[in-house]
């Protein structure tokens, strides 16, 4: 017989029904209690989930029989939140970012590791098939030599109150990318334009480099008339397309290249380019968000570390560091200067 586990839900924003829905399906979940300040939101969960307790009150929702937390509130709540459930004895879910640092991150983790209770971070994508299944290449050699990679997340909106677009969208391609290449980048930076809210980016590149010599970079905005969700891989050998929003063949493995090889004679061109077949490989339906919620549930139950656990998300945060505080600092003190020059030398031609 499954082993059921009591789970509830703190926050009913954006993505909380989307966990509320997973909850309520999932074998192994006993969807029994929800929190949140509105109380109009939690009696619309209460029609759509019969027996399931509301609180307004998170000291009472973590004092109840609930044995797995989940948290998708705004990120500036996620470390003082998952913290108290840690405490109470609860296992704990925190959408990403884990915490709004990487030290705030790095205490939940550690913390979890002394009270003997799985704390994840909920990177979706890491769960994706399409994501699980360029892993698979990437692992597997199919791709070569991995060169470069390139990510592009980009839509007009959602804009959201508390964070810029690096902290909401390209947390996703981080972690995706840190999944795929197994390492920490050694070098980031980044720059961006606050177009529409003040000290908010709404349009942003990031570049990492990686011990292995691997780059990669990552563009993300809030101001595109388009959606648009691809990856390029570039390996050695194969070079690979993941586009998230094709309804179909997500992943494309195209077998082409750039081959240096030996002149035959003076005045020969010493590249070569390979032009082969193009290949879709299939991929389950299965929808990332309920593998995501059953790998939990299944951690909890066997004791297994998951996949995205506290060491993953602390990375995750660590290199949105590395990129935002010095690349954006950075950025701002070069301005900085420059107009303060800019300033000097107007004020000595007026002199």
């Amino acid at each position: 017989m499954t082993k059921m586990i009591r789970t509830g839900l703190i926050g009913l924003g954006y993505w909380g029904p989307n966990l509320a829905r997973v909850l309520a399906q999932a074998q192994k979940s006993e969807f029994t209690a929800v929190c949140d300040l509105d109380p109009a939101r939690l009696n619309r969960m209460a029609r759509q989930y019969p027996g399931t307790r509301t609180f307004t009150d998170v000291n009472q929702f973590l004092n109840s029989d609930v044995e797995a937390v989940l948290i998708a509130t705004p990120i500036g709540t996620h470390y003082e939140l998952a913290r108290r459930a840690l405490l109470t004895g609860k296992h704990v879910f925190v959408e990403k970012p884990l915490a709004d640092t990487s030290a705030r991150a790095a205490e939940l983790m550690e913390m979890a590791a002394r009270l003997d209770r799985r704390l994840m971070a909920g990177h979706t994508f890491v769960y994706s098939p399409p994501v699980v299944k360029i892993k698979e290449l990437i692992d597997s050699g199919t791709l070569g030599d991995v060169r470069y990679l390139s990510f592009s997340r980009v839509n007009l909106g959602l804009y959201n109150k508390d964070v810029d677009v690096v902290w909401d969208l390209a947390v996703h391609d981080v972690s995706i990318l840190l999944y795929w290449l197994g390492e920490m980048p050694e070098r980031a930076c980044s720059f961006g334009r606050c177009c529409v809210q003040r000290a908010k980016r709404d349009v942003a590149n990031l570049w990492f480099q990686f011990p292995s010599g691997r780059v990669a970079w990552c563009e993300v905005s809030w101001l595109s008339p388009q959606k648009m969700r691809r990856t390029c891989i570039v390996g050695s050998e194969r070079m690979v397309v993941y586009d998230d929003t094709e309804p179909s063949e997500k992943v494309r493995i195209y077998d082409r290249g750039v081959n240096l090889r030996r002149p035959e004679n003076f005045g020969e061109f010493q590249l070569s380019y390979r032009l082969g077949d193009m290949v879709a490989p299939h991929l389950s339906n299965a929808e990332p968000l309920l593998i995501e919620i059953d790998h939990f549930l299944d951690c909890i139950e066997s004791g297994a570390a998951p996949r995205t656990d506290g060491k993953f998300g602390q990375d995750v945060v660590r290199a949105i560091e590395m990129a935002s505080d010095i690349g954006w600092k950075a950025g701002c003190a070069q301005e900085e200067l420059l107009l303060n020059r800019m300033g000097r030398e107007l004020a000595e031609k007026a002199a």
